[in-house]
């Protein structure tokens, strides 16, 4: 029976297991349940279904998941991780593997409707047409068109054609597609299995990829940038140290300007090479004279379009980078809390002991409770499209610490 015409399904199958080295599976760290469920719909076919959906964590890995699980299907093997098929799979050139990375704070209806078309073409050269939508949780920011869009395709399903959606949880895709997926859920490895990952796939010291982990909160992305990006480490210890100096209004509104301005200045730090880079290689397509004063309008025009898709992606990337700011910041809160009730757990912020104490001494444990609600209630407002600058000072008045 072909994936067009198998209905989704949400049970959990036992499936083959076995040593996962050199394999596509082998940087799924923490996710064994997930990977004998993997493996076992690309042994069996009865196993198959036309739609998936991996939710998890942060940093667990779901992006990851997919892409291992689309090249397994794609590998005559099942999954070698060396022919040809897994390695454009993994790295996201196989003809038949469509993955999109969504750049802008939505996924738009119209790109949507594109994926449905090609959804309904044949396979190319393997076995199966697969589209990754690496964050379907952006199908539904501002309007459910998109998910609507999707909606079709996933009730009239094309035979050898998988949809593999991933998102934070099921709670953030509308329930009329998650009920026509079969659902595969991660959770948050430890921090010594992405310690040992760090150390075998980037060769990051012992000691380094221990703290990248801890201090990622086994975030595998992040911890890997933290491992090789001393700016990633600064910005952490800058955040950090905002907590112990916030006493009066304006100590709060300063705390929060420099959230925004750290965030700011990694993103164009970390867009600026690239985009240069995009719009070179734009003029080039184009034939264009790069040192002309004036262009041509249709070049203008095409200019103008990269320019727009450049700052969606940047004003993404600024939000994202405030997020992170944030939950880092609630890691040393959630330290002092643990360090004011004796609870014995492990710290987060080893490395910053001082200030995970300062503010236990300062600050009762109900007092640090609401520190966390105040942070978590601020993200919650940036991911609805608050204007950051304003949610960030509201969230710093209330971190005011006594004088």
């Amino acid at each position: 029976m072909t994936a067009g015409t198998r209905t989704a399904t949400n049970t959990v199958t036992t499936a083959p297991s076995g040593p996962t080295e050199g394999t596509v599976w082998q940087d799924i760290v923490g996710q064994e349940p997930v990977v004998a469920t993997l493996r076992g719909a690309v042994a069996d076919p009865s196993q198959m279904t036309h739609a998936w959906l991996f939710t998890g964590p942060p940093g667990s890995g779901r992006s990851n998941a997919a892409r291992a699980f689309a090249a397994a299907l794609q590998c005559p093997q099942g999954g070698c991780g060396s022919c040809r098929e897994c390695r454009t799979a993994l790295d996201g050139t196989h003809a038949d593997v469509d993955i999109v990375a969504t750049e802008g704070l939505s996924i738009k209806v119209d790109h949507v409707r594109e994926l449905v078309q090609l959804a309904g073409l044949r396979p190319s050269v393997g076995r199966w047409r697969i589209i990754i939508i690496e964050d379907a949780d952006r199908l539904t920011t501002y309007s459910d068109a998109p998910a609507n869009a999707l909606l079709k395709a996933l009730e009239e399903p094309t035979p050898r054609t998988i949809w593999m959606l991933c998102a934070p949880s099921v709670e953030d895709v509308i329930i009329t597609i998650r009920s026509r997926s079969r659902q595969v859920r991660l959770r948050t490895p430890s921090p010594e299995a992405v310690a040992a990952l760090l150390v075998r796939r980037d060769g990051v010291e012992p000691a380094m990829a221990a703290y990248a982990a801890r201090a990622a909160q086994s975030h595998i992305g992040l911890a890997r940038r933290l491992a090789r990006d001393e700016h990633a480490r600064i910005r952490r210890h800058d955040v950090l140290a905002l907590a112990t100096k916030i006493q009066t209004v304006g100590d709060a509104l300063g705390a929060a300007a420099d959230i925004s301005t750290i965030a700011t200045e990694e993103s164009q730090a970390s867009s600026a090479e690239r985009d240069a880079a995009e719009r070179t290689r734009l003029m080039e397509t184009l034939g264009a004279d790069p040192a002309a004063r004036t262009q041509p309008p249709h070049i203008r025009s095409q200019l103008t379009a990269l320019e727009k898709e450049q700052k969606t992606r940047a004003t993404r990337f600024t939000r994202d980078m405030i997020d992170r700011s944030l939950v880092d910041l609630f890691s040393l809160y959630r330290d002092a809390l643990v360090m004011a009730t004796g609870a014995g757990t492990a710290l987060v912020n080893e490395d910053a002991r001082a200030a995970v104490q300062h503010l236990a001494q300062v600050l009762p444990p109900e007092r640090l409770l609401i520190a966390l609600e105040v942070i978590g209630t601020a993200r919650e407002r940036i991911g609805a499209n608050a204007q950051p600058l304003l949610a960030l000072e509201a969230m710093a008045l209330e971190l005011r610490l006594p004088r």
